[in-house]
């Protein structure tokens, strides 16, 4: 009897083992943090306007309050505010100090004129009106001898009373006052002289 031929018989091969799972890579440490480098024109800037602050602020507010402003602590924060933001196109600590006197001038005379317009269209009062002080501060800032006079000062045109606070009360001399006051040395003589002889009269007028 033949036997039957059979084909052999083939054994699939074992699957591969998989390979071991790889670990994530931990997430890279975040980057310390660095302050931003500082301008150093900006950190002279800062330097140089708290160092005019610290040595003219109550100079500059004897000023305003001697000019007639209303709000002199407010006249006199917005001259150190207006120096901050051109402070680069000045030249100097004392060209500083000048235009900040300059700033106060105008900024008085400016915010003065609404008012003076607003007085001249009203009765003139029968008596003179108080010496403007905002605040506490301001009246300490002027002795009580000076009243009659500062109120009398107040009484002239704006040009007069610059002219003789800058010159008799700050001791500038005629160029600086010139510039603070934005005329010619010349105006400055001529605004003086009349208001010295104006204030004269009201003082001789009051006694």
């Amino acid at each position: 009897m033949r036997r039957r031929h059979h084909p052999p018989v083939t054994v699939p091969p074992a699957p591969a083992a998989a390979p071991p799972p790889v670990p994530p890579e931990p997430p890279e440490p975040p980057a310390p943090f660095t302050p931003p480098v500082a301008d150093p024109a900006d950190l002279e800037r800062e330097a140089g306007v708290a160092r005019l602050f610290e040595l003219h602020y109550s100079s500059m507010l004897r000023l305003a309050v001697l000019l007639g402003a209303d709000d002199p602590e407010n006249v006199v924060a917005e001259a150190y505010y207006q120096i901050y933001r051109r402070w680069r196109r000045l030249k100097d600590v004392a060209a500083a100090e000048a235009s900040l006197r300059s700033t106060v001038c105008d900024l008085t005379r400016v915010r003065a004129r609404p008012l003076q317009s607003v007085r001249r269209s009203e009765e003139r009062p029968a008596s003179p009106p108080e010496p403007t002080v905002a605040s506490a501060e301001n009246t300490a800032l002027l002795r009580d001898d000076q009243r009659v006079l500062i109120d009398a000062l107040q009484q002239l045109p704006a040009r007069q009373r610059e002219a003789l606070v800058l010159r008799h009360w700050l001791g500038l001399k005629e160029a600086e006052i010139a510039a603070a006051m934005g005329i010619s040395r010349g105006s400055v003589k001529t605004h003086t002289s009349r208001g010295i002889a104006a204030l004269t009269q009201a003082m001789e007028a009051r006694r």
